[in-house]
């Protein structure tokens, strides 16, 4: 992976922002209407989020969010890796990142949501893999057919 680097930037810088459109893109193709979670600009540049990048080099390979529910509970926002860099370890790395950020601010517990059409069942396999488990919806998600919520105790 040559120089592999995350470290906290601004959602607004310009190739960020194409990754970030080509997420919010895939998201609105695979979900419907009213069930599509993912932060735009706006939400990642809030003050509760801490916004996170992987790059080799100068390439953007990856981003990934924090967002502080309360002061005991973290969740994970808008991950996702370049089509180019899957495969690489790279949602791995990220996070590594996100639960080591989560477990230095003292957090019990993170928690996300996800989809549960196919193409997000190399995410739920990833958070399953690094210890998430099924639970129920938090904080303004609902159950419904499209949702999975996960949360993995500190």
């Amino acid at each position: 992976m040559g120089d592999l680097r995350i470290e906290g930037e601004d959602p607004r810088a310009a190739d960020v922002v194409g990754l970030l459109e080509a997420h919010l893109t895939l998201m609105r193709a695979t979900s419907p209407p009213g069930h599509v979670h993912a932060l735009d600009l706006d939400g990642l540049a809030r003050p509760d989020i801490t916004f996170l990048a992987a790059r080799d080099g100068e390439v953007l390979l990856g981003v990934g969010a924090l967002r502080e529910l309360d002061p005991s509970h973290g969740e994970i926002k808008s991950m996702h890796v370049a089509e180019a860099a899957r495969g690489r370890g790279i949602a791995r790395a990220l996070l590594d990142e996100l639960l080591g950020l989560a477990r230095r601010r003292g957090y019990d517990a993170v928690s996300l949501e996800t989809g549960t059409m196919d193409v997000f069942a190399p995410a739920r396999a990833l958070y399953e893999r690094n210890g998430f488990r099924t639970c129920p919806p938090f904080g303004d998600y609902t159950t419904n057919p499209y949702s999975t919520c996960m949360r993995l105790e500190l």
